[in-house]
C-alpha cells in the first residue's frame, strides 16, 4: 500500500541533545532506522565485493544493510572508537548470510587508506563497488573562529579520503565496477555555519565528474548521491547546533528530515548494473528541496 511519506517517519519538533563525537545512535531521540527491520533484498547485487567507509552508522550503516540483503560481501571502516556500533553491522551482514568484515582506521591517514583497499581484496576475494562515505561535519558560524585544524581535518576525512581510497581500489576494479561517493545538498546550497563542510561536498561533486569522465572507457561507472537533512550522528554531535536539531528537517517540503533507511535503495541502485547507463550523475535525496 502507498505510504505519504510526509508521515512515514518522525517530524521535528526534536528534542536538544548534544553528543561528542563520533556520537551514539543508539541514544539519539528519535532512534534513526537504518533498515534494521524494514529492508528487503531481492539479489540485485549477487555475488558482489563491496567496500563501504563510515559503514557503523547513519548513510553507511543503512548502505551496509541494503546490499548484504542484496547479495553482496561487504567490508566497513570506521573509526575505532566506533567499535560497538561496527559491530552490530557485522551481525547483520552475517545474518544476511553474506561475509562481513570489519577494517577500523583513521582515514586521514594515507598509508592507513592503501591498507584498507589491500585488506578488503584479500579479505573479500577482489573488490567492485566501493562507497566513499566516511564524513566530518562540525559547524561554525563565523570564519574568525574556523580554524585552520578543524578546516585541515575536515577536508582530509571527505575529500583526501575519497582520492586516496580510489586512487588505491582503482588498480583492483574490474569492468562494471561502480564507485558512489556522498556528496550532499551542501554543494549547492552552502549553510554559511558550514563553510568548510560545504566546500568538500562542491569538492566530491567535481572530483565525481571528472573521474566518471576518465574511467567510463574501462567500463567503471562514478556517481554521487546528495542527501539532504538525514537524521544521523552527524547532527547532534556538532553538525549542527542545538536550536537547530530542534527543528532539523522542518525547512523541506516533506517537513521532517530522512530517515538512512530511505537513501540507501539509491545506493543499491547505482551500485547495480540497473543503472549501467548512469554515470558523473549527482543523484539528490532531499525530501524535496532543489538541487542547483
Amino acid at each position: 500500500m502507498p505510504q505519504d511519506p510526509t508521515k512515514q517517519y518522525p517530524a521535528p519538533p526534536f528534542p536538544r541533545q548534544p553528543q561528542e563525537a563520533p556520537g551514539d545512535t543508539h541514544t539519539m531521540i528519535p532512534v534513526p532506522d537504518h533498515g534494521e527491520q524494514t529492508y528487503r533484498g531481492h539479489d540485485r547485487l549477487g555475488g558482489r565485493k563491496a567496500l563501504i567507509t563510515g559503514g557503523d552508522s547513519g548513510i553507511g550503516r543503512a548502505v551496509a544493510i541494503a546490499f548484504a540483503r542484496e547479495g553482496a560481501d561487504v567490508a566497513i571502516n570506521y573509526l575505532p572508537s566506533e567499535e560497538n556500533d561496527a559491530r552490530e553491522v557485522i551481525a547483520l551482514i552475517e545474518a544476511a548470510g553474506r561475509k562481513a568484515v570489519a577494517l577500523p582506521g583513521d582515514l586521514t591517514d594515507e598509508a592507513f587508506c592503501e591498507r584498507l583497499v589491500a585488506d578488503t581484496v584479500q579479505a573479500l576475494g577482489g573488490l567492485d563497488i566501493l562507497v566513499n562515505n566516511a564524513g566530518k561535519q562540525q559547524a561554525v558560524e563565523a570564519i574568525a573562529d574556523l580554524t585552520t585544524a578543524q578546516f585541515d581535518a575536515t577536508f582530509r576525512t571527505n575529500v583526501y579520503a575519497t582520492f586516496w581510497v580510489t586512487k588505491a581500489a582503482m588498480p583492483h576494479l574490474p569492468a562494471g565496477a561502480t564507485i558512489i561517493n556522498t556528496a550532499s545538498i551542501q554543494a549547492s546550497q552552502p549553510s554559511p555555519m558550514l563553510l568548510d563542510y560545504a566546500s568538500t561536498k562542491a569538492a566530491i561533486v567535481a572530483f565525481t565528474q571528472a573521474l566518471a569522465q576518465q574511467v567510463a572507457e574501462q567500463g567503471i561507472r562514478v556517481n554521487a548521491v546528495a542527501p539532504g537533512p538525514y537524521w544521523t550522528p552527524l547532527q547532534p554531535t556538532g553538525g549542527q547546533p542545538q536550536d537547530k536539531i530542534e527543528k532539523f528537517g522542518s525547512g523541506t517540503p516533506m517537513g521532517r528530515p530522512g530517515q538512512p533507511a530511505e537513501i540507501a535503495p539509491l545506493y543499491v541502485f547505482l551500485a547495480s548494473s540497473e543503472s549501467s547507463y548512469s554515470t558523473g550523475g549527482v543523484f539528490g535525496s532531499t525530501g524535496g528541496l532543489l538541487l542547483s
